[in-house]
């Protein structure tokens, strides 16, 4: 059953109308058409019993069709009134609108009083908890294409290893790992890279700039691209030079973590299980008030997507779900490090996708 067949089940099943999907990600997985409108109006409408039509900027008409989408298609220009067209395009099937599902947290005020407008009799039900249903479970196809996009994430961070020497800056080794990535056919990274050494390791978010290596740092890199849609998410710490003992304790102390948590994934584990799993083995080595963020988020079109892997998150892990295990350390006065592999929930386990050693790298300095 297609993604579209899916959902007008679920809207008869649920007595809607219509769908109308707008972030980019969700247009992308249900059309196989993928855009960045900027303040333009993009949209797939779904109904329950008539064929779905898409509205999308005029000039990429012929970039939808190109991508596959076979039904209608609502072309607007800066000069016209998108609104308008979208609702002459759904009265000219003869459908009306009672139940409209919207995607609750992407829709804006000033877009909501647009449909408001454009339909005052109908109601708005979320379509957000469906379409993340969906989504959190990848077919046999979408996870082929993550094993691939993990490959190039591992090939990044082996260019940027090979990279590190002392004097070298943060923004010199980044930009040495993008451009190897774009000679590999790489044309997006999934978020900005994160080159971090020395102190600035211990800040999660860190901005990667011109600051050089030094003998004795820690470097992290954080990292991912987009391959054919989809979403690699890797982090390794490397040594550059001896590290000290604290050093070594608290790499060890998060591979430790990391791999615990890693071990532990199957199909029934809750979310919160891994978590706390990971949180205490970093708890109990002394360092729980350094690790500050959650231990993975949900991966796929999306960088970050459902489900969050918080420790509060009772959802049940379910075969075919793909998501990150990243602890943590980040102690300002030794180090910081993290170490975040890809994960898929197999039938009875576990199945790593990124697979850069996890063994402390360390580069001689000399």
């Amino acid at each position: 059953m297609t993604k579209i067949n899916q959902l007008s089940t679920y809207l008869s099943e649920n007595n809607l109308d219509a769908a109308f999907i707008t972030t980019p990600d969700n247009v992308f997985y249900v059309s196989g058409f993928r855009s960045n409108p900027h303040e333009r109006l993009l949209g797939v409408v779904i109904f329950k019993d008539a064929e779905p039509l898409m509205i999308c900027p005029k000039m990429e008409v012929p970039d939808a069709k190109e991508a596959g989408w076979a039904f209608d298609v609502v072309g607007h220009q800066d000069t016209d009134q998108p609104w308008q067209l979208l609702k002459e395009a759904i009265v000219a099937k003869g459908i009306t609108i009672n139940q409209l599902a919207i995607e609750k947290s992407h829709m804006t005020v000033e877009r909501l009083e647009a449909l408001q407008e454009l339909f005052p009799q109908a109601s708005f039900a979320r379509l957000d908890d469906q379409l993340n249903s969906m989504r959190v479970i990848k077919d046999e196809r979408e996870l082929d294409i993550l094993r691939k996009a993990a490959e190039f994430a591992d090939y990044a961070i082996e260019v940027g290893v090979s990279e590190i020497a002392e004097g070298k800056t943060e923004l010199e080794i980044l930009t040495a790992i993008e451009l190897a990535l774009k000679k590999k056919g790489i044309a997006h990274m999934s978020f900005d890279t994160m080159v971090l050494s020395g102190p600035k390791t211990a800040s999660p978010h860190g901005k990667p700039g011109d600051r050089k290596i030094q003998k004795g740092d820690f470097v992290l890199f954080d990292l991912g691209v987009i391959y054919e849609g989809y979403c690699s998410d890797i982090t390794r710490t490397v040594s550059f030079g001896e590290p000290s003992d604290a050093q070594k304790d608290v790499y060890e102390t998060v591979k430790k973590a990391e791999q615990a948590a890693v071990d532990a994934v199957k199909p029934g584990v809750r979310a919160m299980d891994l978590d706390k799993i990971a949180r205490d083995v970093i708890t109990q080595a002394g360092y729980g008030e350094f690790f500050t963020h959650r231990l993975g988020h949900g991966l796929g079109i999306s960088v970050h997507e459902f489900p969050s892997v918080t420790g509060n998150n009772e959802m049940a892990l379910i075969e075919g779900m793909v998501f990150t295990i990243e602890p943590g350390i980040y102690d300002p006065s030794i180090t910081g490090v993290r170490i975040e592999d890809d994960v898929v929930v197999t039938k009875d386990g576990v199945e790593v996708l990124t697979k850069y050693p996890k063994e402390l790298v360390i580069i001689p300095s000399a």
